[in-house]
């Protein structure tokens, strides 16, 4: 029996894929509780089609997330707070401070695709991982100055 998932299953496949299981499984375990519905030719069909809707509009996130990652070549963020005499920062620099700067300098970068190369713990110069698509990521430098 053909069953195409409708999301993913550990032991069985990934979402959209096509899968031969046993019927008992299928008609008793899979279709009821809505992780699979049966392949008909119709239902190939459509998979098909928003498969290759699907890809296009990934395709089309990417070459947007490229674009953004030319574009932020050679860009460098400065980020202010607040230091003592040695040069430690009071507090941290977050990934909401780095998603402002970005947003000043004209970029939008949603700030769960931001991580840390090292935690800023003291005034100076750091590398943040932006992570566009999962194909494309960006290293940008940052400044921590003292204000």
């Amino acid at each position: 029996m053909e069953i195409i998932l409708k999301q993913d299953i550990k032991s069985l496949g990934e979402k959209d894929d096509i899968v031969n299981v046993k019927p008992g499984y299928g008609r008793n375990f899979l279709i009821p509780k809505g992780y699979g519905m049966l392949a008909t030719e119709s239902a190939k069909k459509v998979l098909a089609e928003n498969l290759k809707q699907a890809a296009f509009k990934q395709d089309k996130i990417k070459k947007d997330a490229e674009a953004i990652a030319t574009r932020l070549d050679g860009v460098k963020l400065s980020i202010g707070a607040k230091a003592g005499e040695t040069g430690k920062i009071f507090g941290s620099v977050n990934t909401i401070q780095i998603a402002d700067a970005l947003k000043k300098a004209g970029f939008e970068v949603d700030r769960r695709r931001i991580t840390f190369e090292t935690e800023p713990k003291e005034v100076g110069e750091y590398l943040v991982n932006l992570n566009l698509h999962k194909e494309v990521k960006v290293q940008v430098a940052f400044e921590v100055v003292a204000e």
